[in-house]
């Protein structure tokens, strides 16, 4: 007889009351397959969800709600590992609604790779109708039509087999983003591999006004140097520090030719009538990233 595969869901959310009843509403009630547990690790907020939680309660017993205080997700992840029983952990954000073979799906992907210790895929916009959400869709998330081996998954859509957990442990903590980035490598190099696979969808609501996504991706910007600057080995479009002739050349090209390659391929996502403006403003999204980078440079050299 073969053990079921038990699977546990691990939403971490603050300040979302006003967007997390679908997201579990896409797992308790239009799944294939549904999970045996989820964790919700609720860091309160303006917009609590506690009412929405225990609407949901009633209706899934398998429902933990762990309050705490918000210091940033990393912290309340690792709140929410100590918590997940499941032979799976699936992560998705309180601002995503996953496809109803979402559980399905990992779960067979899990069985059939097992030496992909980390399985996520395609991150879809939820609206996809006004042109600021096609931008925030190209821009925010890659986008692949095969499957193929990543050095990361976005956190949203991802999944890790319990021995990766035990291998890896918690989350950086003074990661105040890029978290995910961080854990997925560590995964990398403990052994594991990390699989993108199209089919595997969830739908997510972007930011919804052009400064959101600017400082969005600011922001990424300044976590991914932290990354970057704690995995030197890590691969990057740009070094760390220039001290030949090649690093200056690398350094160069980052800032000139990387964001406009990076603006020419998302922009192809876009409709043809607006693939001008659109490779313009994801060559500035691209720019502002980079940004971020330099001044969380800045900061942490000053800091030293």
């Amino acid at each position: 007889m073969i053990n079921r595969v038990k699977i546990t869901v691990l939403i971490c959310t603050y300040n979302r009351g006003n967007l997390i009843n679908d997201t579990l509403q896409s797992l308790i009630e239009g799944q294939t397959r549904m999970s045996d547990q989820i964790v919700v690790v609720n860091g309160g907020g303006e917009y609590d969800c506690q009412s929405t939680l225990d609407h949901w309660s009633e209706k899934f017993i398998g429902l933990k709600v762990v309050s705490t205080v918000n210091k940033n997700l990393s912290v309340s992840r690792n709140i929410g590992l100590d918590y997940c029983d499941g032979d799976l952990i699936l992560q998705t954000d309180d601002d995503a609604r996953v496809f109803p073979d979402w559980v399905e799906r990992l779960e067979k992907a899990h069985s059939s790779y097992p030496k992909a210790g980390v399985i996520g895929g395609d991150v879809v916009d939820s609206d996809g109708k006004t042109f600021l959400s096609q931008i925030a869709d190209a821009a925010t998330f890659p986008h692949y039509d095969d499957m193929r081996k990543v050095r990361s998954v976005p956190g949203v859509n991802s999944s890790y087999k319990r021995k990766v957990i035990k291998d890896v442990g918690k989350y950086d903590e003074e990661l105040f983003r890029g978290e995910d980035v961080d854990y997925n490598w560590r995964a990398i190099k403990s052994g594991w591999d990390v699989l993108y696979m199209p089919d595997i969808k969830v739908l997510h609501v972007h930011r919804p006004t052009w400064k959101g996504l600017f400082y969005q991706h600011y922001m990424y910007g300044k976590a991914h140097y932290l990354v970057r600057n704690k995995w030197p080995d890590m691969y990057s479009s740009y070094p760390l520090k220039v001290h030949s002739f090649y690093h200056l050349l690398k350094l160069i090209r980052s800032w000139i030719l990387a964001p406009l390659d990076d603006a020419y391929l998302k922009s192809k996502m876009i409709i043809p009538k607006r693939r001008i403006i659109s490779f313009l403003i994801l060559w500035l999204i691209s720019l502002n990233f980079r940004i971020g980078s330099r001044v969380q440079q800045y900061i942490t050299n000053r800091n030293i």
